[in-house]
């Protein structure tokens, strides 16, 4: 009988060209997950998750879901998983939920976060994790400009013609 299980994980996609499975040659963070998981199951595992990422983006709380009739504990899945990852791909939790759980449809919210370091040098520490910017900034002007951004939004204008997402 196939349980279906929703994943907590976090990555660094410095390396990775984005969250989706490429049709060419490309490491993606799909692949990976999707890989260590098949080997945990014994069978092939296909992922969903709840938003995708692109090339170079991190992620510190992406949730997927996979279904499975492979019997293994939440920690078996989890250690066995991350054992057979690459060390900046990382799942941090594990839960079996009900059949209706998806990953995308059910998501509640979505945060984003986008850096600006600004200082005369780039850092070295920082430099896949930020946007450097050495010029003056005006914050007051940012903060206020930002403010649009707080809320609720109907941003499906942004959207791709084949999305399939029944509300904005």
């Amino acid at each position: 009988m196939q349980t279906r299980y929703a994943v907590g994980l976090e990555y660094d996609g410095t390396p990775y060209a984005g969250w989706q499975r490429q049709p060419f040659f490309a490491s993606t963070i799909q692949e990976q997950i999707e890989r260590a998981l098949s080997q945990v199951a014994a069978h092939a595992v296909e992922t969903t998750c709840a938003g995708r990422t692109d090339a170079g983006v991190h992620a510190t709380a992406q949730v997927i879901h996979f279904d499975s009739d492979a019997a293994r504990s939440d920690f078996a899945w989890l250690a066995g998983t991350n054992r057979y990852l690459p060390a900046d791909i990382r799942l941090q939790w594990i839960h079996a939920v009900p059949a209706d759980f998806h990953a995308r449809y059910s998501a509640r919210e979505r945060h984003y976060r986008y850096l600006i370091r600004h200082r005369a040098q780039p850092s070295a520490l920082w430099a896949q994790r930020c946007h450097w910017h050495k010029k003056p900034l005006d914050a007051a002007a940012m903060h206020s400009a930002a403010q649009a951004l707080i809320g609720e939004h109907d941003f499906s204008a942004f959207r791709a013609a084949e999305c399939q997402a029944k509300s904005p």
